[in-house]
């Protein structure tokens, strides 16, 4: 984990997944900057500041320039947030006599007047609050009025002399509307957070943020997804699966077919993770539910993210089978999640993911499917960086993970979109293949870390009874292929029509 300081205890921001990125929050007395683009949540993010603030018994000022109190009050009953005793709005507007005419022919600046002016009304109004936490809302203001680099930072070195005497936690707030690359308040603040909006060509927009520095304090880096919603900015943090070991016993999950347990070699070993390949239609779903219901009825819980079937197709037909998915999850030991892939960031997902097995106990998670799952990132080439330590976290977890994956094609040569298969501890291969003038399925095991498996391939079938496996197709040749060759009629040991 992330080391704490030593220090004084920190200054919690009051959004859950930011305060464990800065392993804790901030450390108090010190200056901050947190900037991003308009609409990045900025806003938002100072509020649960000082609202963290108040519930811990601290005083708040939150020092506008760029919203009237009436804006950022609505924006806080937004939330449902009571802007109370604790946390005072000090609106900063230019003084009557700035706007007029006279002042502005006078042979004095009227930004000179101004920036002094602005600085005198934000050290007054800190002076009769004596607040322990205070949000300066927004930079951009004191830059335009400051006119250049130089006055610019001469100002903001006075002011943070000036909250170091006060000893006051400082949030500033930097919308990045005018300079974006003058980097004076980096080198000042005691720690900078950036907020960034991504749009994609389709689906809502994605957000992200990043410790730039943390002076003398460790931070978990790189880029962390976010989200605004009701009630506050929720962040998710970057998972490191090396920080989440635990001890478990590992022993073999049976899927309750006989004939596939025996193909697998006994069953799938606990906290190892599966790859099910195949087209589409191949029966990859409802294999991988066979082994949620069968981990059910060991009285274990598990867990279903669907990115592509409609979960009431998927509760109809699995009940024509004799499996009542509607049962267990009203019963609380099946949760089912609908994703949409659109609307859902890697970092929300994998939140979505540890919260089951880590609120719930879930032990095994089946995500139907990777295509789905790779539709939500935003950069496609990281999905494999982003399954090696959602994998390597479950499995340390003990929890059991059924990938599925949809290829390309229906017979013949098939290729997958992304190539994780090195990532499994088993893989699943589904075929079509042709035979006696009938479009039949097979299945085999390709890959196996944990013990041995057959080497075999089996022809599986799915009907309104569930899922039957047949004995080894031994009288074939070429049946991965779809278009086998018979070579011994009488060892074919196809599944007879019933």
């Amino acid at each position: 984990m992330i080391a704490q300081s030593k220090s004084l205890p920190k200054a919690q921001i009051g959004v859950a997944g930011l305060d464990d990125i800065l392993a804790g929050g901030l450390a108090p007395g010190h200056v901050y900057l947190l900037e991003g683009s308009p609409g990045t949540g900025k806003t938002t993010i100072a509020l649960q500041f000082l609202l963290a603030g108040a519930k811990a018994g601290e005083t708040g000022l939150y020092i506008t320039m760029s919203e009237t109190e009436q804006e950022l009050r609505e924006g806080a009953a937004s939330h449902g947030w009571s802007l109370d005793a604790a946390i005072r709005v000090f609106e900063l507007v230019p003084p009557e006599n700035l706007l007029d005419d006279e002042h502005q022919q006078s042979l004095l600046y009227s930004s000179d007047l101004e920036l002094g002016e602005t600085t005198k009304a934000v050290f007054e109004a800190i002076d009769r609050a004596k607040p322990v936490r205070i949000v300066l809302d927004s930079l951009s203001e004191i830059r335009l009025l400051a006119q250049s680099s130089l006055r610019y930072r001469r100002q903001i070195l006075a002011m943070k002399h000036y909250f170091a005497t006060q000893g006051a936690t400082v949030l500033m707030l930097d919308d990045l509307t005018t300079d974006t690359n003058d980097k004076t308040v980096h080198s000042l603040a005691h720690g900078v957070i950036r907020l960034e909006e991504m749009v994609p060509i389709y689906g809502a927009e994605r957000r992200r943020l990043r410790v730039i520095k943390y002076r003398g304090q460790s931070f978990r880096g790189g880029f962390h997804d976010f989200i605004i919603a009701e009630g506050g900015v929720q962040v998710f943090p970057r998972l490191i699966s090396s920080e989440h070991k635990t001890g478990f016993a590992r022993y073999v999950l049976t899927s309750g077919i006989e004939e596939l347990d025996a193909l697998l070699g006994g069953g799938i070993e606990k906290g190892s993770s599966t790859l099910v390949m195949g087209p589409a239609g191949s029966g990859k779903s409802l294999l991988a539910v066979q082994f949620a219901v069968s981990a059910v009825q060991r009285g274990e819980k598990a867990a279903l993210f669907l990115f592509d079937e409609e979960l009431g197709l998927l509760l109809d037909r699995t009940k024509l089978m004799g499996i009542d998915l509607e049962a267990m999850c009203a019963a609380g030991t099946l949760f089912i999640e609908q994703l949409d892939a659109a609307e859902l960031s890697p970092g929300e997902f994998t939140h979505r993911v540890r919260a089951r097995v880590d609120r719930h106990g879930v032990k095994t998670i089946v995500i139907d499917s990777l295509n789905g799952y790779q539709s939500a990132m935003p950069e496609e080439q990281f999905l494999v960086l982003h399954m090696h330590e959602l994998l390597q976290y479950l499995n340390r977890q003990g929890a059991s993970t059924f990938l599925l994956v949809a290829q390309h094609g229906l017979v013949g040569d098939m290729q997958a979109p992304v190539d994780v298969t090195y990532l499994a501890d088993t893989v699943i291969l589904l075929r079509y293949f042709e035979a006696f003038g009938q479009v039949r399925r097979a299945l085999s095991v390709i890959k196996k870390r944990f013990g041995s498996h057959e080497n075999t391939i089996r022809e599986i079938r799915v009907d309104g009874s569930g899922i039957a496996v047949g004995e080894p197709l031994r009288g074939f040749q070429g049946v991965l292929r779809g278009v086998p060759e018979l070579v011994d009629e009488d060892r074919a040991s196809l599944l007879e029509d019933r």
